[in-house]
């Protein structure tokens, strides 16, 4: 029906990524994206399905100050006429960046002119994007929803709150059609490890076929392989990477390209499976592997590969637990499962334990929840005097997912110790059942209403 077809116009800065958010939206590579501010100049239309409605998206021109007579004043007339005609506004900002005053000015005018469009923050796929998470609430336009567009990051709740947006104005009663929640996109799942571990033969058990070239050289993996899978009526694409060697092994050019690519891989995929040799020792290498996983905010899990070689399992389990938790204090509870890849023995507990592993990394806890949560936790442990005044923390809430990060509002976040910020990061791992994947926190001052008084 006609009267189901909704405009939704993108707005926001130069260079905030609002031509790789159309496209993706669009399913095309229909905007023209470079790293050069102001490469789109014409407002450019793409049209999509969101259950009973059909979309018609515009792609604006950057926002930018400037006089009317000059160039960027009539891109940012035209910009203003399709904001006023448009359904819903989305307005994109830098997560890498944080509010610029730039931000600032266009946040008002659109308040000007009465308009409460959808925050999308771009660019939030490493943790340089963490940084700023909380201030985004400061625009004033609500919760901000977190992409990183590039990488296909988030694209699934942009989809979503969209569709509630527009069912809240223009309500359809009998709406059967379903918003799916990550676009018909596969999980992108990334086996990462040392070389030899049997990276490629647990990806060649796991499809049931002689995909990847396997053998007893190290190294043979040389380029990252995607390969396509469903399970339990979950669509991956599985992602072999060259084996990690440590710097010093690292000297032909193409083994060093092999391993930039196999990094590279790591920030574009969502969660990672680790495979290890069940044989060998947690080894520093092993450990550098890991902290970029965990760096990076992917979700893990650990494969314990060539588990039928082992003896006293359970003696060996208990000790791996132990020294994981010991040193990765920021993946307590990680999630390892023994496999034998070579006599295809536990995969579907090893692809369980992957989707458990993921949900938690998406997973999102109420506000009010939340705050119960920490009210019980600082009557049990008190905060610290400083100065001789007691720290106080006002307020939490989840900024994001993918990974779940938390944002506290405090007086004095200079002074929190250390150590309650481990009290309340294990507390919340345990209360609210997420172990194994990185949990943020971001530490704001809250403003006093009468320092200005």
């Amino acid at each position: 029906m006609t009267s189901n077809i909704r405009t939704v116009a993108i707005v926001g800065r130069p260079n905030v990524g609002k031509s790789t958010l159309f496209n993706r939206l669009v399913g095309r590579r229909s905007s023209l994206v470079h790293d050069l501010p102001g490469v789109t100049r014409d407002w450019k239309e793409g049209a999509f399905d969101l259950g009973p409605y059909k979309i018609k998206l515009i792609d604006t021109a950057g926002l930018e100050q400037a006089r009317a007579e000059e160039l960027e004043g009539r891109m940012f007339a035209q910009t203003q006429r399709v904001v006023e005609n448009a359904d819903v506004v989305m307005v994109i900002v830098d997560g890498q960046t944080g509010i610029v005053s730039q931000d600032i000015v266009f946040a008002n005018w659109l308040r000007k002119i009465k308009i409460n469009p959808l925050l999308i923050v771009n660019k939030t796929e490493s943790r340089a994007g963490e940084a700023y998470a909380a201030d985004f609430y400061a625009l004033g336009f609500g919760e901000p929803i977190h992409v990183a567009a590039e990488h296909g990051l988030g694209i699934g709740e942009v989809y979503q709150v969209l569709a509630e947006e527009l069912n809240k104005k223009y309500p359809i009663e009998e709406q059967n059609e379903e918003i799916e929640a990550e676009e018909d996109r596969p999980i992108k799942l990334s086996f990462l490890g040392r070389p030899n571990v049997g990276k490629s033969t647990l990806i060649n058990a796991l499809i049931g076929e002689d995909r990847l070239l396997t053998g007893p050289e190290s190294g043979i993996t040389r380029d990252t392989i995607e390969v396509p899978f469903e399970f339990e009526g979950h669509q991956f694409e599985l992602v072999d990477t060259a084996g990690l060697r440590k710097k010093a092994k690292i000297h032909q050019r193409l083994e060093k390209l092999s391993v930039s690519q196999t990094i590279s891989a790591l920030q574009y995929t969502e969660i990672v499976v680790m495979v290890m040799d069940a044989r060998q020792p947690l080894d520093k290498q092993d450990m550098t592997v890991l902290q970029r996983i965990e760096n990076e905010g992917r979700a893990v899990v650990i494969a314990l590969n060539k588990w039928d070689l082992v003896s006293e399992k359970s003696k060996w389990i208990q000790a791996f637990k132990f020294e994981m938790d010991r040193i990765f204090t920021d993946l307590r509870g990680v999630r390892f499962v023994p496999v034998s890849a070579k006599h295809e023995q536990n995969l579907d507990k090893l692809m369980q334990t992957v989707i458990g592993a993921y949900k938690v990394w998406n997973k999102r806890l109420p506000t009010a929840k939340l705050n119960e949560w920490l009210a019980q936790k600082l009557e049990a442990h008190p905060l610290p005097l400083v100065s001789g005044r007691r720290l106080t923390i006002k307020y939490m809430t989840q900024v994001k997912a993918r990974p779940p990060t938390f944002a506290f509002f405090t007086t004095r976040p200079e002074h929190l110790p250390e150590d309650y910020v481990r009290y309340l990061k294990n507390g919340l791992r345990a209360d609210f059942d997420m172990p194994g994947v990185p949990i943020r926190f971001v530490l704001r001052k809250r403003k006093n209403p009468y320092q200005d008084k």
